[in-house]
């Protein structure tokens, strides 16, 4: 048993110094796509979204959607499908499970 405790105790300083070598370059390219994709909306994101907004809402009323083609509807529903379930995920996290709410 001893020397079981003494060969880990050598072996770490290597196993840790060959994690972190490894994991220097993936955290890099994390934090590259962290600045980029999870800052906060800038005012002219926000601009151009309302102004998606109300296209949308335009062609609802219009009835021009009738005139996309299969690929650009099939790329709606996946996106209409993606902000729903991010909405459903968001609230099985705010309730702590799947099933009922803790009253």
């Amino acid at each position: 048993m001893a020397q079981l405790v003494h060969n880990a105790v050598e072996k770490a300083p290597v196993l840790l110094n060959a994690a972190v070598t490894y994991s220097k370059p993936h955290l890099v390219t994390f934090w590259q796509y962290t600045k980029v994709e999870l800052v906060p909306p800038s005012p002219t994101e926000i601009l151009r979204a309302t102004e998606s907004l109300k296209k949308v809402i335009s062609s609802a009323r219009t009835g021009s959607f009738k005139n996309l083609t299969v690929k650009e509807a099939l790329l709606n529903t996946l996106v209409v499908t993606e902000v729903c379930m991010w909405f459903y995920v968001g609230e099985i996290i705010g309730k702590g499970g799947i099933i009922g709410n803790n009253v």
